[in-house]
C-alpha cells in the first residue's frame, strides 16, 4: 500500500450545506437562522459564557485557594538515577539535560536522597537534599552547591 492509494472510508466525507442558495435547496431564504433577532444578523451572536444577562456560573460560583505566582517548580533526580555515569565524572545541569535524567520546564534541579551510588562522582547543583549529600561524600564523592 502507498500513501497514493489511500482513501477514507465511505462515508467519512459529506459535502458542506450550502446556505443561501434558493427556496429550493431547503436552506434557503433565512438560511437556518430562524426569523430575526440578534443570532440571524450579520456577525450577531453572543459571546461564550453569556446567559441572557443573568448572572453568569463564572461569578456565582464561589472562589477559593491561592496560586503563588512565584513558586519554583523542581526537576527531582534521585541518587539511583546517578549511576549511570561512571566514576570520577563531573555532573551538572547541563550534563543530566543531555543524559535524559530531566526533561520539561522547571526553575532548578535537585538532587534527592532515594536510592543509591556505588562509585564516586563530582557534583554541581544548587539545590541537594542533606541525605543525598551525606550519601554521595559517604562513597568518595564530591558536591559543590551552586549561588
Amino acid at each position: 500500500m502507498n500513501l497514493n492509494e489511500l482513501s477514507p472510508a465511505k462515508g467519512a466525507q459529506k459535502n458542506r450545506k450550502r446556505l443561501g442558495r434558493g427556496m429550493a435547496s431547503g436552506t434557503g431564504k433565512t438560511s437556518g437562522k430562524g426569523e430575526k433577532g440578534q443570532k440571524a444578523r450579520s456577525g450577531g451572536g453572543v459571546r461564550p459564557g453569556f446567559e441572557g444577562g443573568q448572572m453568569p456560573i463564572h461569578r456565582r460560583l464561589p472562589k477559593r485557594g491561592f496560586t503563588n505566582p512565584f513558586k519554583k517548580t523542581f526537576a527531582l533526580v534521585n541518587l539511583r538515577d546517578l549511576s549511570v555515569f561512571e566514576s570520577g565524572a563531573v555532573v551538572d545541569a547541563s550534563v543530566l539535560i543531555q543524559a535524559g535524567l530531566v526533561k520539561g520546564s522547571f526553575d532548578a534541579i535537585k538532587i534527592l536522597g532515594k536510592g543509591d551510588i556505588a562509585h564516586p562522582i563530582t557534583l554541581r547543583v544548587k539545590y541537594i537534599s542533606q541525605n543525598a549529600k551525606t550519601r554521595i561524600e559517604a562513597c568518595g564523592g564530591s558536591v559543590e552547591v551552586l549561588t
